[in-house]
């Protein structure tokens, strides 16, 4: 476990992240955002409960434990995913909500030596900069678009981006600190159905609840489900555990980059010179960061 989780998992779980906004690129069209993560909840906890019972897994014995997932779930899918995947709907671009999700590996440093006395060295201070200056180069054509002087206009929805990443972040210590020893996939299913609970009343209150069964959203919704939900999330879940609460949150770093690279696969979107640089910083920056 310990050689899967140092050498392979921290790749594994960037990949199947980031695939996370080109997953709601292809959902957009068919989907009300609120809408789609109702169902993509309700379908996690389904499936991770199958899994519980077919694998045998440990389920919280007291109302505090259940209380902790509870939270968690909320933090970390509720409001994080649906903060994000609402701002997006409703005018955010996608590189100005890129560079909001690269601020957590920076928020997270700066807070965990205060919530869980985590200490931070002096080259992972240096792939956070880094990390961070490879972000803006990789984001920069976008940001420096036209879109730039439409951002008064979606204030509000960059604020409830911010407030999805911030829900991660906090999300991320709470998981360290009250969930550290819990079976992995029992507290994965409690917090799909703690965000379930709190989207769906959310989903019909503020949306008309559309959502088009075609082929391209249950293809959507199944690699949200397996792929995400399931699979992304248990890595990142691990990761958390055995590991620091800081070299973790470094690996959003590779978001914007991967899906840059997978943008450029599947829309054919191009890649200029100064974002292939800003890269390679991002690669260098989250290598020292990650460093034990």
């Amino acid at each position: 476990m310990t050689t899967f989780l140092t050498r392979f998992a921290p790749t594994l779980f960037a990949l199947l992240w980031s695939t996370g906004w080109i997953s709601a690129r292809f959902g957009a069209d068919h989907a009300e955002p609120l809408t789609f993560l109702s169902f993509r909840h309700a379908f996690s906890a389904i499936a991770l409960a199958a899994l519980c019972v077919l694998l045998g897994a440990r389920w919280p014995r007291t109302a505090r434990e259940v209380g902790h997932a509870f939270a968690s779930g909320l933090l970390l899918h509720a409001i994080h995913l649906g903060g994000v995947w609402w701002a997006i709907a409703h005018g955010v671009p996608a590189g100005i909500s890129g560079l909001i999700a690269a601020l957590q590996p920076i928020l997270t440093a700066l807070l965990a030596p205060a919530l869980i006395g985590e200490r931070i060295g002096r080259a992972q201070w240096i792939g956070v900069v880094l990390g961070f200056a490879g972000i803006g180069l990789v984001l920069w054509p976008k940001l420096a678009g036209p879109v730039a002087g439409d951002l008064a206009a979606v204030a509000t929805p960059i604020a409830i981006n911010a407030g999805g990443m911030l829900a991660a972040t906090l999300g991320a210590f709470y998981q360290k600190r009250f969930l550290a020893r819990s079976d992995l996939l029992s507290t994965q299913t409690l917090q799909f159905t703690s965000a379930f609970i709190f989207t769906l009343p959310v989903a019909l209150a503020v949306e008309s609840f559309r959502i088009e069964w075609n082929t391209t959203i249950v293809a959507t919704m199944a690699w949200s489900v397996l792929g995400m939900s399931i699979g992304a999330s248990c890595l990142l879940l691990l990761l958390i555990r055995h590991g620091a609460v800081s070299r973790a949150a470094a690996l959003m770093y590779l978001m914007p980059p991967l899906v840059a690279v997978e943008a450029f696969l599947l829309f054919d979107e191009r890649l200029s010179a100064a974002q292939l640089a800003g890269m390679a910083v991002t690669v260098v920056g989250v290598a020292l960061a990650t460093r034990r």
